[in-house]
């Protein structure tokens, strides 16, 4: 289990212990046959959101669990070392909320904010297009206003949750330039929003991803989010958050895979002794834990300055990077200590490897993160 950190207030204790007791009771017993039939975990969601989990780092008056980043940071790596579908799914769903929590007016946040923190809504974030993962300047969806409403049209690639939310953040062009792009909430029922064929991925199966099509989608113009022009901003203020998360979520598999290799190495017997004593190996486990340490630490220094109402953008990056990278290592390595075994799916371990790989490319590839920590470095 993932070691003991420091905790600001008693409630916060309670809470871990609330999230493992519902991550033991609900997650672990469903994680291997839902993933093995990429079945979406809708009502994991449901219990979740019952529990108050995901909508934590969100005010209180809003209906969020007004929670520091910190912990709620605690609770998705808590959730991702049972199963990374879901850890991605709640961090997912507090950045599909970002947009009218910081952008929107005191109305909106009245009006829609409680019920998508509420825990029976699911969120999703369309930011990426096919031709643009990484430069999302160069979007092509379009939003032209129309009287009252706006029509959006064109395609989003790489949704998670693409076809099963109920709401989407939506990012389109209404003029030219990098200033030209205005952030939408759209419903999931609106007319002429589809989502595609899921994608057939290496790992997180159940993650539904899918690119979402909009044929002529009328919005409200009162679903704008901020002003015309506002949302590449809303968008990348967005990332410096789900990036924090995303670094949460490694680092609860990577510890899921280190507490597997360890469990392995002290049961499994080689030369007459158990080979978590063999040093050759036992250096490997300690280079694990060493990493998901480190990864920790990472992504909490920089929650910590989130939390104070300082600039983060550049440690969020770091801990991105430092901690999808540690989490490649670390389940590469696990899959090593069990040997063949560990090329099996009798053991979780390959999984594990195949999930945190895309964790390196999305909410900004590492190469981006690298572009990111070196340009922040210049200033």
């Amino acid at each position: 289990m993932p070691a003991e950190r420091l905790m600001p207030t008693e409630e916060s204790i309670d809470l871990i212990a609330l999230t493992r007791d519902i991550v033991d009771r609900e997650l672990r017993p469903r994680v291997d046959a839902a993933e093995r039939a990429a079945s979406f975990p809708r009502e994991v969601f449901r219990t979740l959101g019952r529990a108050g989990l995901l909508g934590l780092p969100y005010p209180e008056e809003y209906g969020g669990g007004g929670q520091p980043y910190e912990v709620y940071l605690q609770v998705v790596e808590e959730i991702a070392s049972a199963w990374a579908s879901v850890g991605v799914g709640t961090s997912v769903h507090a950045l599909s909320c970002f947009g009218l929590f910081t952008a929107g007016t005191d109305e909106q946040k009245q009006r829609w904010l409680p019920d998508m923190l509420g825990g029976e809504l699911l969120g999703a974030y369309c930011l990426s297009e096919a031709h643009a993962g990484s430069d999302p300047a160069a979007m092509r969806t379009r939003a032209v206003r129309v009287g009252d409403e706006y029509v959006i049209d064109g395609a989003k690639a790489w949704t998670t949750h693409g076809g099963e939310a109920d709401f989407y953040k939506v990012m389109a062009r209404t003029s030219e330039g990098s200033r030209g792009i205005s952030c939408f909430l759209v419903p999931a029922d609106t007319p002429g929003l589809v989502a595609d064929n899921p994608e057939d991925k290496m790992g997180l199966m159940g993650s539904t991803t899918a690119t979402m099509l909009f044929d002529g989608v009328r919005v409200p113009a009162e679903r704008r989010l901020g002003e015309e022009g506002q949302g590449l901003s809303i968008a990348l203020a967005g990332l410096d958050s789900g990036r924090l998360g995303i670094a949460a979520v490694a680092t609860g598999v990577a510890q899921g895979a280190l507490d597997v290799a360890v469990a392995y190495a002290r049961e499994r017997e080689s030369f007459g002794k158990p080979i978590i004593e063999h040093q050759g190996l036992a250096f490997v486990l300690a280079d694990m834990a060493a990493a998901v340490e480190s990864a920790r630490a990472t992504y909490l220094a920089a929650a910590r300055l989130k939390d104070a109402g300082r600039p983060f953008s550049r440690q969020a990056s770091i801990a991105k990077l430092v901690a999808t990278d540690n989490a490649m290592r670390v389940t590469t390595d696990a899959v090593q200590v069990l040997g063949g075994a560990g090329y099996t799916k009798d053991f979780p371990v390959e999984r594990y490897m195949r999930e945190v790989k895309v964790m390196q490319i999305f909410e900004g590839t590492n190469q981006i993160q690298r572009l990111v920590i070196s340009r922040g470095l210049a200033r």
